[in-house]
């Protein structure tokens, strides 16, 4: 009945309920106490959790970014010209949200794919379709 019920699930595309389940069949003495409506709302949480995460690691492959990049390691040197502020508002999102595009310019090897993959990364969590070209 078990197995059945789970293979359903993955059926259904619930994949993330399936894991819950199996994780709440597998230390059952974690949830036994707790009412049904819960336990079925952390089997629904885990579920959407799941989609979002997968959504997340799908954007980021379809992004093809080229480096693993945080906007909190960006290196600011006098050099480079950049200015704080105006990447913390770039990082905010508000131009991906207006499907606005962003072109980064500068001379060669002062990390202008750098910054367009930390931007692409942070833009991931938002759910917001982007490349890095």
């Amino acid at each position: 009945m078990t197995q059945q019920t789970l293979t359903r699930l993955r059926h259904l595309k619930l994949t993330g309920m399936a894991d819950a389940v199996q994780q709440q069949l597998e230390q059952a003495s974690t949830y036994e106490g707790l009412p049904f409506i819960e336990r079925l709302s952390l089997l629904v949480e885990h579920e959407q959790l799941s989609r979002e995460q997968r959504k997340q690691a799908r954007l980021v492959k379809q992004a093809r970014l080229k480096l693993q990049a945080t906007v909190q390691e960006v290196d600011y040197q006098s050099a480079r010209n950049l200015e704080r502020s105006q990447v913390a508002n770039l990082a905010q999102g508000e131009w991906l949200r207006r499907g606005q595009n962003l072109l980064i310019t500068g001379p060669c090897g002062c990390g202008k794919t750098y910054l367009a993959c930390a931007l692409g990364y942070q833009g991931a969590p938002q759910k917001t379709e982007n490349k890095a070209r």
